[in-house]
Order: C-alpha cells, then sequence, then structure tokens
C-alpha cells in the first residue's frame, strides 16, 4: 500500500487516525472546514468541505485509503439527513476515482434489535430517526462500488473525547470531586470504546484487503455501567468514588416536549435504560488487536483532561453530552 492517507474530520476519531500513521512514518493529508488537526511533520492540513466533489478529486490522488471521519453539525436526525449521505456519497465518488478504500468509524444505532448482544452477525435495519440514517448510510456503502470498511463502536471515551456520556460531563467532575449527573440507569451494562483502540481498528483494516466490504466491530473492554466507568476515572485520577445520580428516563422526555435537544437526546435512552451491548471478539481475531486495558485507558483520558483544565476556562465545559 502506498504511505499516503487522507483523513476527512478531525473530531477525536480523525485526530487519532491521523496522529497513529504519521506516528508510523506515513504521510496524512488532513482535511477539515477549518483546516485544523494535530501538529506533525508527516501531517498536511488542508481547508475545505469534504462534501464538495471538486476539491476531493485532487485531495486524495495517490492516497491508500480515505478515513471519512466527519460529523454532523449538530446532534439532530435533521441535521444529519441533510449533511451526512451527501458528503459520503461525494467521498465514495472521490476515492473510488483514486483507487482508495474508505474506511469510515461507525456506531451501534443502525442495529435492529440492540436488547441483544451486537456481534458483527447482528442485523441492521433500524428505522426512524438517527437510528435510520445511519442504517442508510450502511446500506449506500454497500451498494457503492467503492471499496469501504465500516468499523463499528460503542460510546466513546478518551482523550480529546469532548461530547459523549464519558466525555465532559463526567471526567471534570470526578476531578473536582463533585456530584455528577448521568442518564437513564447508572447501573445497566453499557460498552464504551476507547478512541484509539477504535482508531488502531480502522488503520489495520486499511491494510487488510481481505477485510474490506464489510463491516467490524473496534475492539471494546466487556461492558461497564456508567456507575462503573466513572469509578474507573476516579480510581486513575487518584480520587474518592464519584457520587452518581441519574436523570430518569421520563424526566429527559418530559424536557423533550420543550427542548429539541432533549427530544434528540429521548431517542436514544433506550441505550441506557437498558443493556446495550456489543461483542468484538471476532474483529479483534480477524485484526490481531485487543482492547487497552481498562486501567491504562482511564489513566490516560484522566491525564488529558487534567491538561485541558489545567490550560483554563473554556477548554472544558459541563452539560448534557450531545452524543457521539
Amino acid at each position: 500500500m502506498s504511505g499516503f492517507y487522507v483523513v476527512t474530520g478531525a473530531g477525536p476519531v480523525g485526530w487519532t487516525v491521523a496522529e497513529q500513521l504519521a506516528e508510523r512514518g506515513e504521510r496524512v493529508r488532513v482535511l477539515t472546514r477549518s483546516g485544523s488537526g494535530p501538529d506533525h511533520p508527516n501531517i498536511e492540513k488542508l481547508k475545505g468541505d469534504a462534501s464538495n466533489p471538486g476539491l476531493l478529486t485532487g485531495a486524495f490522488d495517490g492516497a491508500a485509503a480515505v478515513f471519512h471521519c466527519i460529523h454532523g453539525s449538530s446532534y439532530s436526525a435533521a441535521a444529519w439527513a441533510r449533511e451526512l449521505p451527501a458528503a459520503e456519497r461525494a467521498v465514495l465518488a472521490a476515492a473510488g476515482e483514486a483507487g482508495a478504500v474508505v474506511v469510515f468509524p461507525e456506531s451501534l444505532y443502525s442495529y435492529s434489535n440492540p436488547e441483544r448482544v451486537m456481534d458483527e452477525s447482528s442485523a441492521r435495519e433500524a428505522s426512524g430517526g438517527k437510528r435510520g440514517i445511519r442504517a442508510a448510510l450502511l446500506q449506500a456503502r454497500e451498494a457503492s462500488a467503492t471499496d469501504t470498511v465500516s468499523v463499528v463502536a460503542g460510546d466513546f471515551f478518551g482523550p480529546r473525547v469532548r461530547m459523549a456520556h464519558a466525555g465532559e460531563r463526567v471526567v471534570p467532575a470526578v476531578l473536582a470531586r463533585r456530584p455528577l449527573q448521568v442518564v437513564g440507569n447508572a447501573d445497566r451494562p453499557h460498552s464504551f470504546t476507547y478512541v484509539p483502540d477504535l482508531a488502531a481498528a480502522m488503520v489495520g483494516a486499511a491494510g487488510k484487503p481481505g477485510l474490506w466490504n464489510r463491516i467490524l466491530h473496534a475492539p471494546t473492554n466487556p461492558p461497564l455501567t456508567q456507575r462503573q466507568i466513572a469509578q474507573a476515572f476516579a480510581a486513575a485520577a487518584g480520587m474518592p468514588p464519584a457520587k452518581l445520580r441519574a436523570v430518569p428516563g421520563w424526566v429527559l422526555r418530559t424536557l423533550g416536549l420543550f427542548s429539541a435537544d432533549m427530544r434528540e437526546l429521548s431517542e436514544t435512552l433506550y441505550q441506557f435504560e437498558r443493556p446495550f451491548v456489543m461483542d468484538s471478539a471476532a474483529s479483534e481475531e480477524q485484526l490481531g488487536l485487543h482492547p487497552t486495558p481498562l486501567g491504562v485507558a482511564a489513566r490516560a483520558t484522566v491525564e488529558w483532561w487534567r491538561a485541558e483544565l489545567a490550560a483554563g476556562p473554556g477548554r472544558a465545559t459541563a452539560g448534557i453530552p450531545a452524543g457521539t
């Protein structure tokens, strides 16, 4: 494979993919609307819109793989429907012309039966709202003539992960010894994926043509409750156990009558009111990868947040997460 790769988006996933590639000596072009991305001698930052076909044609030339890591401009079905399918069509077309495989990070939203343990063979035919949009994106990738790989992850945590259920609402509160709020039920098992493990799986899949045109699961540790992951952060920080208060689903659904943001969050409350568990064993074997031990991942997460909080106000804020 060529030693040149393109990453669209510089959120926690795109940033981490770019860093991992650059640190192993590959040349990387990061494409974002703002021109942001990691500072590294092997990384070129290009400002532009990933849904612009004219820009993509030149940006992808010579790339072995494109890692498409953009998010919608807001956590809403309307924004996702308006923005994501068009961007994916443009990326798939340009990558196909360049002869590059497209690797996508993917969520568990599309799974038809989330009350069961979700593995690589599970049905992904969810309908309606954000779940239906994710299912339609997977179907479009499958129908595309361009080679693709979709790597599914649970809820994110790790360095640079802010707007997530195990992000800005949890870790800063743990470090400040403040009580924290979680949604749904604090004691239901839930799969959380460490973002560097997702990035490693995406990079690994790009280099294994035998795994293309399929759906893989990122290496993910056994499920944790929201209480357990908060306590893992507390232990990593050398802090006493965190105090949690769960906001019941009915409260969020009531708030959703008056708030669009709460309505969007309420749509996926099933993930925190019942067990929401993925199995990554088959993909781990195929990729030759395993999840980072929880203690190691929690320490790296806490260290990143401590540095962010020490940098001053505005770098980390608290609030209800927009989701992953």
